[in-house]
């Protein structure tokens, strides 16, 4: 790992259709979009970014484990994944670094299959419901936590 903090940023499926689906729910704004706006953020702190998208649970559990030997953080939106894989958390579990749970939308005021995360049970801190400024939130709350 570099001397700069480093975060993964890692996106599950069909966010990578943001911007055109159920805009009413996750807003007009493109994953580049937010990929952009993180990148930007990141200026103000002395950190470095890399920016994934998968629709697939395995592809995401391989940048998890990458993350072991690169990442100092890993910010997380599992979309779909978030209510269904086991997987996914235990690769979380075997992180040692922060992570961050990000969601657009409030899943607690959803469909009831979308109320439980697993992977909030290996979180830090979950951000929900604050659209694509969920992410600039957790880009802050661990810049607070490895730059302190």
């Amino acid at each position: 790992m570099t001397s700069k903090k480093h975060i993964y940023i890692l996106n599950g499926p069909n966010l990578n259709l943001l911007g055109v689906r159920e805009t009413h729910i996750y807003g007009i704004l493109t994953l580049d979009d937010i990929a952009s706006n993180c990148k930007a953020l990141i200026e103000k702190f002395d950190l470095s970014i890399d920016f994934f998208q998968s629709n697939h649970e395995g592809q995401l559990i391989d940048w998890i484990q990458q993350a072991r030997e690169h990442a100092n953080a890993i910010i997380i939106n599992p979309a779909a994944y978030t209510h269904t894989s086991i997987a996914i958390l235990d690769a979380l579990k075997c992180y040692d670094g922060i992570v961050v749970e990000v969601h657009l939308s409030n899943i607690a005021e959803r469909e009831e299959f979308r109320k439980h995360s697993y992977t909030s049970l290996r979180a830090d801190k979950v951000i929900a419901g604050l659209g694509e400024k969920g992410y600039e939130v957790a880009i802050e709350y661990i810049a607070s936590k490895l730059l302190t």
